[in-house]
């Protein structure tokens, strides 16, 4: 397992602290060129797990965020327009339509959106992140089937444009509804939940060097406890770091109960879930 414990090392030095079951994870979907599709609650490092992984590989990271509508122009291709429109208009006089008509379906007329992008790079495999995928429509599923299968793209002016590289695609979900069947058996699956004590004192550490391990220990004690509670958005990984930063600007070695109370907005995002925390919890907390 050499190899799973180089990527938690490479992972190690950028300041993702990288489970052994994930890491075998990423390792398994480059050596059978296989997605990965990583759920789990928002914040719990998703999307920074594709981030650091193209960092690990030195290469370009190309984010799709997946919405609501999202279609094939946005995500795949589309023709340039304006560009062909020159064309025809620069070459009506003395030109036969079928000609043109070739000429301004070219590759150089194609603006390359980014699924296309990530197979069609030249210098190498790139992380492909389709972010949030449950946020797309159940149709646009459809369209990864081929390039998740095949890495490739069939364009019906151009044809069938096929990896030069297979990339590393990372799949993002919250959950928000089920995705298909036929997505999932094309991916490697992990869910990625909230890490315990220990590892969230680590990220912790690594993102705030000298931070007062005291300080880190109640911290992260305190919000695991407000993550069990039912709020309206649960504070994430970054919450947590956002948190410890601001205590250590505050140059406070403890969190008392006036502390918690300023400082809550840095880590609860809605007026609802403030005063839950502020009049339920903290007041029974003492």
């Amino acid at each position: 397992m050499e190899s799973v414990q180089r990527i938690i090392s490479d992972f190690d030095q950028r300041g993702y602290v990288l489970s052994e079951e994930l890491a075998t994870v990423l390792y398994l979907s480059g050596e059978l060129s296989k997605p990965v599709l990583l759920e789990g609650n928002p914040g719990v490092g998703k999307t920074s797990a594709a981030a650091t992984l193209a960092k690990s590989m030195d290469t370009k990271l190309v984010r799709l965020q997946c919405y609501e509508g999202l279609d094939v122009n946005n995500a795949i291709y589309e023709w340039n327009y304006q560009k062909q429109l020159l064309h025809i208009k620069l070459n009506e006089k003395g030109e036969q339509q079928a000609r043109i008509e070739k000429e301004i379906f070219g590759r150089e007329y194609l603006l390359e959106r980014p699924l296309l992008q990530s197979i069609s790079h030249e210098e190498g495999p790139v992380v492909l992140l389709i972010d949030e995928i449950d946020r797309a429509d159940e149709e646009f599923e459809a369209f990864l089937l081929e390039i998740l299968s095949e890495y490739q793209i069939s364009i019906p002016e151009l044809g069938t444009i096929t990896a030069k590289h297979i990339p590393r695609v990372i799949l993002t979900s919250n959950r928000t509804r089920e995705l298909s069947d036929a997505l999932k058996r094309r991916c490697l699956y992990h869910w990625l939940d909230y890490p315990d004590q220990s590892a969230e004192e680590l990220i912790i550490n690594k993102s705030i060097p000298g931070i007062d391990q005291a300080l880190t220990k109640k911290m992260v004690s305190m919000i695991r406890s407000i993550r069990g509670l039912r709020l309206q958005k649960t504070p994430g990984i970054a919450e947590s770091i956002d948190w410890a930063r601001t205590l250590v600007l505050l140059g406070q070695h403890d969190i008392s109960k006036e502390t918690l109370k300023k400082t809550l907005g840095v880590i609860l995002k809605s007026q609802e879930d403030f005063a839950f925390v502020v009049d339920e919890w903290l007041e029974k907390e003492g």
